[in-house]
């Protein structure tokens, strides 16, 4: 099925409120327990801040998510929702999702809860589009079980399982969903809330899979991983940030890009050597995700220098629910969705 087949909104089927809504419609009176200076407090507020611009009311939104430190979301939430299984949040998200059209879903996960035991359930999210909002916060270790190495840790990092270095090659979270032929993907930051805002805002109104990666700092067990991307000193020379329509290009003035070589692959330049002309346009829009693709491999992973965040992707694909009741309306006014003669058909014999 063609990437380009139009589809519509995310939210068509949720029903809108005329109430004004504030963030703390949407605050319980829950307790908040992360450790001080969890980037995971940012995300909350990011999140709370930003949903009463869906014109959603809470009861029509709902929050699920598996286990690790990012899973106590829904507690702090005053949105229907469900502390779920450990890597299974995408599994109940698509229940729900596709029984019930009239609610907003989203799932909050971290890196281990979803591309270790969870990583199935994930790929096959994405790869159906289900029309579910999936919130990966990746601080590439394990938080609430006390600092063992993630599937994203790096090569020969020093852990209380691994104490003398990570053997594991760590994966992408944005290649992978990549890969699995999502519909929609882009990576942010817990600190910078105006860009995790238009992330959010941006996956929202998308119909299907919207995986978004946020770079998220444990100060217990993996304190300043992204520094480098958050301080102001060193953060304008090593983010690329991703806007559609326009060439890719950063540094503090603006003086580096990205360009294609001599062998078509997307590479970094100083932009007064090969000229701004050369410098590649970005299109979140491409049906082939071989762009985006390499992107999400860019950056040096030792230096994270070259770091692209924004939406990689987003194109328009039916999404699985859409799908399904399509299906479910032509079963009904064909007749070919008849339970009784389905379980007594031909298939089907006695045992004397």
């Amino acid at each position: 099925m063609s990437e380009t087949v139009i589809a519509g909104p995310a939210l068509s089927l949720v029903p809108k409120t005329d109430a004004k809504l504030r963030a703390k419609d949407f605050k319980t009176d829950q307790e908040v327990r992360w450790c001080p200076g969890c980037g995971d407090y940012a995300i909350l507020a990011g999140v709370q801040s930003f949903l009463p611009e869906l014109g959603v009311a809470p009861e029509n939104i709902v929050f699920i998510s598996g286990i690790g430190c990012s899973s106590r979301f829904p507690y702090y939430m005053n949105t229907y929702g469900m502390h779920s299984i450990h890597g299974r949040a995408p599994a109940i998200a698509t229940g729900l999702s596709v029984s019930r059209p009239d609610l907003s879903v989203w799932v909050v996960t971290g890196d281990g809860d979803s591309l270790s035991i969870g990583g199935n359930h994930l790929i096959h999210a994405l790869r159906r589009n289900v029309n579910l909002k999936i919130l990966l916060f990746n601080n590439q270790i394990y938080g609430l079980t006390k600092g063992q190495y993630s599937p994203t840790s790096e090569i020969g990092k020093i852990t209380k399982s691994t104490p003398v270095g990570s053997l594991d090659h760590p994966f992408n979270p944005v290649s992978l969903a990549l890969g699995a032929e999502a519909t929609f993907v882009a990576r942010t930051i817990d600190s910078d809330r105006k860009h995790l805002t238009d992330v959010l805002r941006a996956a929202a109104e998308h119909e299907g899979t919207a995986l978004v990666e946020i770079y998220q700092n444990c100060n217990i067990f993996n304190d300043n991983a992204f520094e480098v991307l958050k301080n102001g000193d060193t953060r304008d020379d090593a983010l690329i940030r991703l806007v559609h329509g326009e060439p890719i290009r950063f540094g503090a003035n603006g003086d580096r890009g990205v360009v294609r070589d001599s062998g078509g692959r997307l590479v970094i330049a100083d932009v007064a050597e090969v000229g701004e002309e050369a410098l590649v346009v970005h299109d979140a829009h491409l049906p082939n995700p071989v762009t985006a693709f390499e992107l999400s491999r860019l950056a040096d992973p030792d230096t994270l220098i070259g770091t692209p965040i924004g939406v990689f992707r987003s194109v328009r694909r039916p999404s699985y629910d859409r799908l399904v009741r399509e299906q479910m309306a032509r079963a009904a006014e064909d007749g070919s969705g008849d339970l009784a003669e389905l379980l007594a058909g031909n298939a089907t014999w006695q045992v004397p």
